[in-house]
């Protein structure tokens, strides 16, 4: 799945190796302290283990996630092992990461949500869909009985499936075939767990879901979905809307059966003049339509103010009192680098006492990365940053987009600086 995405990652390509270099640094004096007695050897083995506690205090349980038991899953599961050596040194960002074959890991609090609102029992057999590289199945293991997990792509299959056995998780079977179809042999399931999109739940889940039971999936458009929550009733499945959300589309049946396809050569922001309200069944805090992921977002109406600069009936307003802490939004965008060479991003921008965060990067700023087909990152480039105290102001700048260019991710937030940023008027324009 894409992202999601925490205030630092924006500029992750310039923090990797600083991080890269406190991780290595971190080692030797582990290994030195492990040496004189002075550390356990759980530490020692673990050199990320504070730091996945960490990231479970500040963007899971910070963020809203309250299963003691799902909070003890996330913290003793380590995602380090589940990502490529590569980006080993992003493991505990919040944030999606590349694993292969044009696939991610989830972020963590992504998992540690999904898998709290599916109330995993001791008692549960649970079908996932989507193995990826593993690390959800991991997470599942010591909360239910047994996880079946099905990959479409044969070398992540096989890679997730040598991961899990060499970490002991023995009550994990997988299998690498079509996820649209389920996994009728060993069907009914408890609960299921679907980490890719397609544009409707497959009916085979809904036969393999015993009643009563319970699915969370993301369903919708390839770039505009909603993450539901859904019970078995009758035989039919009664939605419950969490949150919107992005994550990568399921492929094989469920993709040749889609009947809306993204246009890339007509890139445009969805709600990005913020006058489109949350629905009421919205459940999520800070939902915003259009846009994933809100931390410590709100849509404000214009009618609440008074000579208000923006234009429309509403803009979103990021307010954060805790330096480091998250708040943002993001949105995926399709586009197609080989029909458009150059864009213009633009936005209206307010902020109100702005002070910096704990690194160089964390101030208010509208940033875009662009990808190409495998979800390897091109280019980042962004409006700002911002700081003090400003009225609303139109702010624009021409990105040049490369030729393998597919797909961007646009995000809006303070990005762990404090105080209050408003935007509005969020634009993408292709220049001719």
């Amino acid at each position: 799945m894409w992202t999601r995405f925490s205030g630092n990652q924006m500029t992750q390509s310039r923090e990797s190796g600083f991080l890269a270099g406190c991780h290595l640094q971190i080692g030797i004096c582990l290994m030195w302290l492990f040496m004189l007695g002075s550390v356990s050897p759980s530490l020692a083995q673990d050199p990320f283990l504070e730091t996945r506690r960490q990231m479970v205090e500040t963007h899971i349980a910070g963020a809203g996630v309250k299963d003691p038991r799902v909070l003890k899953a996330m913290r003793d599961t380590p995602r380090h092992e589940f990502v490529p050596t590569a980006q080993r040194d992003r493991a505990y960002y919040d944030m999606a990461l590349p694993i292969g074959s044009s696939q991610t890991i989830s972020s963590p609090f992504i998992v540690a949500s999904m898998t709290e609102a599916l109330e995993p029992q001791p008692t549960d057999v649970v079908l996932e869909i989507g193995t990826g590289s593993g690390y959800q199945a991991a997470v599942l293991s010591p909360l239910v009985q047994h996880v079946y997990t099905i990959e479409i792509v044969d070398e992540l299959g096989k890679t997730a499936t040598e991961t899990l056995e060499r970490l002991g998780y023995e009550n994990v079977s997988t299998r690498v075939g079509d996820g649209f179809q389920g996994w009728p042999d060993v069907a009914p399931f408890d609960k299921i767990i679907v980490t890719c999109s397609p544009e409707d739940v497959p009916q085979p889940l809904v036969d393999q879901l015993r009643e009563g039971g319970r699915i969370i999936i993301p369903v919708g458009e390839r770039y505009q979905q909603t993450l539901y929550r859904m019970t078995k009733q009758d035989g039919k499945l009664v939605r419950e809307a969490l949150q919107p959300t992005l994550f990568v589309p399921m492929t094989g049946e469920a993709e040749s059966a889609r009947t809306v396809q993204p246009d890339p050569q007509n890139p445009r922001v969805v709600n990005g003049d913020f006058e489109e309200r949350a629905a009421e069944t919205q459940t999520a805090e800070g939902a915003v339509p259009g846009w994933y992921y809100g931390r410590q977002v709100e849509r404000v109406a214009t009618e609440q103010e008074s000579n208000s600069g923006s234009r429309g009936k509403g803009f979103a307003r990021f307010s954060n009192e805790t330096p480091g802490l998250g708040s943002h939004l993001l949105q995926g965008i399709p586009i197609d680098g080989q029909s458009i060479s150059m864009i213009r991003l633009g936005a209206h921008v307010r902020t109100q006492r702005v002070q910096q965060g704990p690194t160089q990067e964390a101030l208010p700023m509208i940033a875009i990365s662009l990808y190409d087909k495998d979800r390897r990152e091109l280019g980042m480039h962004w409006l700002g940053p911002y700081r003090g105290t400003s009225d609303w102001r139109r702010v624009t700048r021409l990105i040049r987009v490369p030729p393998t260019t597919r797909e961007a991710i646009l995000r809006i937030g303070l990005f762990g600086a404090t105080g209050v940023a408003d935007f509005d008027q969020i634009t993408i324009e292709k220049v001719e």
